[in-house]
């Protein structure tokens, strides 16, 4: 079974506290085999999670990172990131899972980015009835997977809703995604990509949910053919 290696997070250890160019040229064979560890590791993901959704792509993102406009100019991520793309526009939603050194890996997903569409349909979903979203937020399984709700925030209402308005906590938010992190113990576990995968699955009642609110019009009625 396809497993993360202790090579690999002591790698990513390492290239946080030596990120430099010249110390990347010198463990270059190191890089590379972390690197194919964790494309095996993805893809066995990928593999498993085909057989419960309809998975678009796989992309792992390069540990190279893009310094033009930040202040950090450390050439290189510590960390490995993927995600996993549902496919067509009815299924909503995009998984991710990240190894990261001290616990900071994480598996989640949920909607980072949304388009000013997309985010002023949830909001207008949430604004006419917000119990269905509530009623899975709460859900045992989903409570004890993820906790609560994560995203960025506005520190008053959104333009057109008004500050007293019942379900102003979920208005507020901008973005609306969930996580779970991992010890470093369990991520060299063999058997870590079930957990992955399981982490996964407590996910599909909030993407199904967030499917029909973002393909449905205010009228219930389907956006999409």
């Amino acid at each position: 079974m396809t497993k993360i290696s202790k090579a690999n997070l002591d790698f990513l250890k390492d290239i946080k506290e030596n990120n430099n160019r010249e110390w990347f040229a010198e463990n270059k064979d190191r890089y590379e085999t972390a690197h194919e560890n964790m494309k095996e590791f993805a893809n066995a993901i990928l593999v498993r999670m085909q057989a419960h959704d309809d998975i678009e792509r796989l992309k792992l993102y390069r540990i190279y990172r893009d310094v033009r406009f930040s202040k950090d100019k450390s050439p290189y991520k510590y960390y490995w990131w993927a995600g996993l793309r549902r496919a067509t526009a009815q299924l909503r939603g995009g998984y991710v899972f990240s190894i990261e050194p001290n616990g900071e890996s994480v598996v989640g997903g949920g909607f980072y980015s949304p388009n000013k569409e997309d985010l002023k349909l949830i909001r207008d979903k949430i604004a006419v009835d917000d119990e269905p979203l509530r009623k899975i937020l709460a859900n045992k399984t989903f409570k004890k997977y993820f906790g609560t709700l994560q995203g960025n925030q506005l520190k008053t209402a959104p333009r057109g809703y008004e500050k007293d308005h019942p379900a102003i906590d979920l208005l507020r938010y901008k973005q609306f995604y969930v996580h779970r992190s991992f010890s470093d113990a369990s991520v060299l576990r063999k058997d870590y990509v079930d957990k992955v995968v399981e982490t996964f699955l407590a996910l599909r009642p909030y993407f199904d949910h967030m499917s029909e609110v973002l393909t449905t019009d205010m009228n219930g009625e389907p956006m999409y053919d």
